[in-house]
């Protein structure tokens, strides 16, 4: 017992130092438990609030740059088609005939066919600014003067798009092929 006695001695010497130690321990606590604790709470959410803000502010840039890419991207795809109506269409009806009648009917000689029926009609497109021009033609020849016609027609620099063709035999006794082809171009109705 003398050992504790020792203990309980040595407390008793040292009280004066233990208890305000032990006051001051407990102060630290207090203070830890009732000021620093919940300010690191409100730290934590505000920083939790602040990585959701710049979330939210990435969120909108994106959103921000998706939308203005659309308006770019529109006024590129209005200019393309000012252009496309400008520089590729026929721009009245006399422009049509022209890209189509002479133009068919020189392609159709290099290439060593004769025409032998030439029909051309407009037709207005219901909802639309264009008017179709539609030819149907018969031509009669070989069939490397078909395949070269057909050819010449597909990389002309003209705007013309085939809507139906027909390869038959000829009447004739030469052997000759006949072809029936639908070509139609656009031209705008109200003009340039």
């Amino acid at each position: 017992m003398s050992g504790a006695m020792s203990a309980w001695q040595v407390m008793a010497e040292w009280r004066r130092v233990m208890v305000p130690l032990a006051v001051l321990v407990l102060l630290n606590v207090l203070a830890y438990l009732v000021v620093v604790y919940p300010l690191s709470q409100r730290v934590a959410n505000v920083e939790e609030r602040n990585r959701a803000a710049e979330l939210g502010l990435e969120a909108a840039r994106a959103e921000y740059n998706a939308a203005e890419g659309t308006v770019t991207g529109k006024d590129r795809a209005s200019a393309e088609l000012a252009t496309f109506y400008r520089d590729v269409l026929p721009t009245s009806l006399a422009g049509a005939r022209r890209l189509t009648y002479p133009r068919l009917e020189q392609m159709a000689e290099a290439a060593g066919l004769s025409s032998q029926n030439y029909r051309f009609e407009t037709i207005d497109l219901r909802d639309s600014s264009l008017t179709r021009a539609m030819v149907k033609m018969a031509l009669t020849g070989d069939y490397d003067g078909m395949r070269a016609f057909l050819h010449a027609l597909e990389s002309a620099p003209e705007f013309v798009v085939i809507d139906d063709v027909a390869l038959a035999e000829g009447t004739q006794a030469t052997g000759d092929l006949a072809l029936t082809i639908q070509l139609s171009t656009y031209f705008r109705a109200d003009g340039p």
